[in-house]
């Protein structure tokens, strides 16, 4: 496909914040911009309009944004944010000629195809291999999925809606646990466990279970009871998120066969590595007989950069021919 026209913005939008980068030239240099809170801003338009307009060196010419829901119309709403993304509108108030909206997790799979090992922090299985399927996953404000092939050197994103499959207990703990999880219409997703509100939902589920009161109402407040040892409910908690995080991780991995390995995205990863590397995420991970062999083999990762959507999003930028993402339906101008 052509080259895009640069400037180029490029914009990673999720639940609570919003992360943007100019990227000048397919050889220049790349602009970073500070984090925009969502709830800061009626819309998009007027937060890039009132935030990363007056800094950019020049005004972008074509916007490449990912987003954090399913991509329909030209009215694309988010799932975890009030926000609209109006393409049509965006062009007429910032000046764009060319706008390219994808899902926050075919950015996500684009930077694990960009990414060298220094932002990567292997967690077991063996060496990956190279050009092998391989599957990203992010906890965050909801719980992102992807999947990415290598079909001819070409590197093709297959986004999906991973993080709202069933998960069901399994051990008698979980069969403790599980019934004071929240429901949505009557079922436990993925999202319902592995997300900032997840945890706080299994905390409260695992209060319960212990027949104790619940105390904490915030991710970081569980997490930060759990490492400093102050509530013990919390600390089993966290073990818990890291042993299902492993099982759908797992799970994923066998979907795709993902011998390039397994990549655990976002926030939420980058603060936990101590309890995902503590043993219990990989034997969770690799507890998939009949094929327990091949899960030992295959390599788990945690991205350590701390803006990886826009790495991949600035990647994709300056070598669109690299990536196979079908733009019909996701491209203005």
């Amino acid at each position: 496909m052509a080259g895009f026209e640069f400037p180029v913005l490029v914009g990673d939008i999720g639940g609570t914040n919003a992360r943007f980068a100019l990227v000048l030239s397919p050889d220049g240099e790349q602009v970073p911009f500070d984090t925009v809170r969502t709830a800061d801003f009626a819309n998009i338009d007027i937060a890039i309009r009132d935030t990363i307009l007056p800094l950019a060196p020049v005004a972008p010419k074509t916007a490449i944004l990912a987003i954090a829901g399913p991509i329909s119309g030209d009215e694309i709403e988010l799932t975890n944010c009030p926000w609209v993304v109006r393409p049509y509108v965006m062009m007429e108030m910032l000046g764009l000629t060319d706008i390219i909206v994808i899902n926050d997790f075919e950015a996500q799979a684009l930077a694990v195809a960009s990414l060298g090992p220094e932002h990567l922090e292997q967690i077991g299985g063996g060496k990956l291999v190279e050009g092998a399927p391989r599957v990203v996953l992010g906890p965050g404000t909801g719980l992102g999925v992807a999947g990415l092939i290598n079909i001819a050197g070409t590197w093709y994103p297959v986004p999906g809606e991973g993080g709202h499959v069933d998960m069901g207990p399994r051990t008698p703990r979980d069969y403790e646990v599980y019934p004071h999880i929240e429901e949505l219409d009557g079922r436990v997703s993925g999202e319902q466990i592995l997300c900032g509100r997840g945890l706080v939902s299994l905390y409260r589920a695992v209060c319960k279970a212990n027949g104790v009161t619940s105390t904490l109402t915030e991710p970081q407040d569980v997490t930060a009871a759990a490492f400093s040892g102050a509530d013990r409910q919390a600390t089993e908690t966290l073990d818990l998120f890291a042993i299902y995080l492993g099982r759908l991780a797992g799970d994923l991995a066998l979907i795709f066969m993902a011998r390039g390995g397994v990549y655990l995205s976002g926030g939420i990863a980058q603060k936990i590595v101590a309890v995902l590397k503590s043993g219990s995420m990989r034997a969770a991970f690799d507890n998939k007989a009949p094929h327990s062999a091949f899960m030992r083999e295959t390599p788990v990762f945690v991205i350590t950069h701390p803006l990886a959507a826009v790495a991949g999003l600035s990647a994709y930028a300056r070598h669109p021919e690299g990536f196979g993402i079908n733009l019909a339906g996701k491209r203005w101008r």
